[in-house]
């Protein structure tokens, strides 16, 4: 949340122990799960998305569920910096679609 809310976004927090539920909801698949949903003006962003990438997808309006970083990679938002020691494992960003597939939207190496 903290970093979202570096990057300009606001955030409201619903900690109510349902991410699973939340993804239900927007029909993530659990594939692409992660460890936190959010609802940004329609779009779902499942995980450690950056907000470079947020901001993308709201600029682009694709007709999309919306992105995931499934898992939590080093190196991602919230997951970098000293107590990674400096780490940073590959990622990519995902672009969901509606019919449960997914295409990369941006690699980070």
């Amino acid at each position: 949340m903290a970093y979202m809310e570096k990057n300009g976004f606001t955030v409201r927090a619903n900690d109510d122990g349902s991410n699973a539920a939340a993804r239900r909801r927007f029909g993530i698949a659990d594939r692409y799960g992660a460890c936190h949903t959010a609802a940004v003006e329609g779009y779902a962003v499942e995980g450690h998305v950056p907000a470079r990438e947020i901001r993308r997808l709201l600029a682009e309006r694709p007709d999309a569920i919306g992105l995931a970083v499934p898992k939590m990679p080093i190196g991602s938002p919230g997951m970098d910096g000293p107590p990674y020691g400096g780490e940073h494992e590959p990622y990519d960003v995902l672009l969901l679609t509606k019919d449960g597939g997914s295409r990369v939207f941006q690699s980070y190496r």
